[in-house]
């Protein structure tokens, strides 16, 4: 162990300082797109028995009008964060009626057309409509389907107590945010050297349906009559087939400080792109279709495997927040649905995760170079569409290691942190969920993607009709759990709440729009 780690350990395995762990904060967001009994993408409005998609704190949607996006409140307590989100969802597939929720992150049965994938709407507010606008450009830009692949998002914080901690036994004098700031975005850096190890662990995206890439160039294999595949692949999600373009194909984001990336982002979101510059900001019909013609039209646009994060105020850009406030917690964005899950995730995972964030976050973490920059890439690259190719080869700082070997190096380290996570929490479950990973690395058959081809090739080759199998399994997990009335009647109540503090929105603005996203823009980091 670095002496960095090893210090840190040795701090917070002291009773008292031990005891800050109990107050590390974790969210989930999951992704689910609204699908027909028959597996075809909903084109029905957001439910209204879920309220405001715009405002409700739980329930709204992403990209498009049939992608729900479920948001637990923030827990200290794993068993606490999944009772929330296992309550959301009995909640939500009550509003459904007859509609599921698709378990996989590569879309279901996609309209043959652009035009009849709807995107989000919330509402004829300033606020409402900056979204919604943000989402036509999206779909101008890379096309509407790209923007219907789902994923879990995986919040995580160590307490402010903790860094402080910290910093005076290194004998650190900064300010306490710009200490924790920075401790933030060295997390960040172990997380981009170490991530593709996460998608080889929980990567579950091997295979996609056909019409998904209906009319672009791919090198997939074909899997039966309508399903592509790569026979090695973990997460085709996050390849360049998924959450990538060519536009931010050259953007260099720093993350060797947090003022680099800040004016990394100030910088894309202020670049001009040629191609979206001949679109224009509105159409022919004179409406908005892109916000700006940018590289990036806001930070959000930047597809990343993780994020620096602030909560925001209502209307406040997110860089803005990280200039004015520095980093709260950071957003781990490049988890697959486990479609074996009906939550998408299981508390184990979340154990684990927790344990590899501690980690990277103790870790001794040098700065990026254009070099090492370029081997973690490709690192990440060949784990999600070879990873489980047996001997895979990855770089190491310009040397040649494999996979499974550096995957399991990388367990025997990372075992400290779960071991005082166990002491914290009194339990051994995070070493369990080590244990199980460790599995994975010496049998390649255990992990999600190799079990869904498995399970693909049990329904005839079709990715669809496992992923269908997998909807309608779920649904039913949930259906036959109904909330009890007290529940049922708090959820109802939120969701007319945030209908009304909607149209409350609405009623309140009190410039036009043109003005509303001139103010919005030029928010300085």
């Amino acid at each position: 162990m670095s002496p960095t780690l090893s210090d840190s350990l040795d701090l917070l395995s002291q009773p008292t300082h031990r005891e800050l762990l109990r107050g590390c904060l974790h969210g989930i967001e999951k992704e689910s797109l609204r699908i027909s009994a028959d597996g075809a993408l909903a084109r029905t409005p957001h439910p209204l028995g879920l309220g405001s998609a715009l405002t409700h704190p739980t329930i709204t949607t992403d990209y498009s009008e049939a992608l729900l996006e479920l948001i637990t409140p923030v827990s200290a307590d794993i068993d606490g964060l999944f009772d929330s989100l296992d309550r959301i969802h009995r909640f939500t597939y009550a509003q459904l009626g007859d509609e599921r929720l698709w378990t996989e992150s590569m879309p279901c049965l996609l309209p043959a057309a652009d035009v009849d994938i709807p995107i989000a709407w919330y509402g004829t507010s300033n606020i409402g409509m900056l979204k919604h606008v943000y989402r036509r450009g999206l779909a101008v830009r890379y096309g509407k389907a790209m923007q219907c692949i789902a994923g879990i998002h995986y919040n995580f914080s160590l307490p402010p107590q903790l860094w402080a901690a910290l910093a005076q036994r290194s004998g650190d004098h900064r300010p306490p945010q710009d200490y924790q700031s920075e401790r933030y975005v060295a997390l960040i850096r172990n997380f981009r050297r170490y991530a593709w190890l996460l998608m080889y662990l929980f990567g579950a995206s091997p295979a996609v349906c056909a019409s998904f890439l209906q009319g672009r160039d791919h090198k997939l294999e074909r899997l039966g009559e309508r399903s592509l595949y790569l026979p090695y692949a973990t997460s085709l999600r996050m390849s360049d087939l998924g959450y990538n373009n060519n536009a931010q194909s050259g953007l260099n984001v720093c993350y060797n400080s947090l003022d680099n990336y800040i004016a990394s982002m100030r910088e894309a979101t202020g670049i001009p792109y040629a191609p979206y510059a001949a679109l224009g900001t509105h159409d022919a019909d004179g409406q908005w279709q892109q916000l700006n013609t940018n590289l990036l039209q806001i930070e959000n646009e930047f597809y990343s495997p993780i994020r620096p994060k602030r909560v925001t105020r209502s209307g406040e850009k997110p860089v803005h927040a990280l200039a004015s406030r520095g980093v709260e917690y950071i957003e781990v964005r490049c988890m697959d649905i486990d479609p074996y899950s009906p939550m998408g995730i299981e508390p184990e995972t979340a154990r684990f995760l927790d344990c590899f964030l501690l980690y990277c976050a103790l870790e001794d973490s040098p700065a990026h170079d254009p070099q090492s920059c370029a081997e973690l890439a490709d690192n990440f690259a060949l784990s999600v569409k070879r990873g489980r190719e047996p001997g895979l080869q990855l770089s190491d700082a310009g040397q040649p290691r494999s996979l499974q070997d550096w995957g399991l190096d990388l367990l025997d380290k990372i075992a400290a942190c779960a071991g005082l996570l166990d002491e914290t929490r009194q339990t051994s479950a995070y070493s369990k969920s080590l244990a199980r990973q460790r599995d994975k690395l010496h049998n390649a058959a255990l992990t999600p993607s190799a079990q869904v081809l498995a399970d693909i090739e049990r329904h005839g080759n079709s990715f669809f009709r496992f992923a269908l199998a997998q909807s309608e399994a779920h649904r039913k997990h949930f259906i036959e759990r109904p909330l009890d009335s007290d529940s049922l009647r708090a959820f109802r109540t939120q969701a007319d709440a945030s209908l009304a503090e909607q149209t409350a929105i609405e009623a309140a603005d009190e410039i036009d729009f043109d003005t509303f996203v001139e103010r919005y823009l030029s928010q300085q980091g």
